[in-house]
């Protein structure tokens, strides 16, 4: 690869470990509007997709029910997510060697305020140019307009012409494929080896440290 001129990020299950937050404001949500709890071996797996896609696959189509969940949703992890959320180990150190050499955005599925919140609570939303995510109104944004929007709010006149993604589920390589980009899988979110390589991700990390290198973007020794 090209030492490309922006790079994409998604945020939950790739810069910070929201599965906590994510199942206890579901099963929350659930049990408030007469649900049943569910398992986080059975909600893990819907960490990524809107949350609105993932309550039409649990508790059915019935719009009401969907609308008066997912607002408790939000009010539960708007209020208790940043207790319970954590950053993963290397991504503070990676987004700051990126930073001020690349262009850097978030494109996530969750709410651009409460990206925004949770990456200003770990001091880093300073490190991007860009924070994309669907506004409320937005119930099943696909990935992929998250992703064109991210990248039109870079271009900013100056022109990306070979941005990356960087996910941990086959959502982001959708959306960035659909978007002619390349994506970098990571094996410490929510995604499997597997689902990474069957979507057709580029390639597959297993820790931050190695992203810089496929990048051509390693940091330079001290005097050169």
């Amino acid at each position: 690869m090209q030492r490309p001129d922006a790079v994409l990020f998604d945020l939950d299950g790739t810069i910070i470990d929201s599965r906590v937050p994510f199942v206890t404001s579901m099963n929350h949500a659930l049990t408030a509007h007469g649900q049943r709890p569910r398992d986080p071996e059975e909600l893990v797996p819907y960490l990524g997709p809107p949350t609105r896609v993932a309550l039409g696959e649990l508790i059915g189509e019935d719009e009401p029910t969907i609308e008066a969940v997912l607002a408790s949703y939000r009010e539960h992890y708007a209020r208790t997510s940043t207790e319970t959320t954590v950053v993963y180990d290397g991504i503070p150190e990676l987004l700051r060697s990126l930073h001020g050499r690349v262009r850097l955005a978030v494109a996530t599925s969750k709410l651009a305020a409460s990206a925004r919140m949770l990456l200003e609570h770990f001091g880093l939303a300073d490190l991007f140019d860009v924070i994309s995510g669907p506004l409320p109104s937005a119930l099943a944004e696909p990935k992929s307009v998250t992703v064109a929007q991210a990248l039109a709010a870079l271009d900013g006149g100056a022109g990306v012409r070979r941005a990356v993604m960087i996910g941990d589920r086959r959502y982001d390589v959708d959306g960035a494929r659909a978007n002619d980009l390349p994506t970098i899988g990571v094996l410490w979110g929510a995604g499997s080896e597997r689902e990474l390589r069957d979507a057709g991700a580029w390639r597959i990390v297993g820790a931050p440290a190695e992203i810089p290198a496929l990048l051509d973007l390693e940091p330079r020794p001290p005097g050169t």
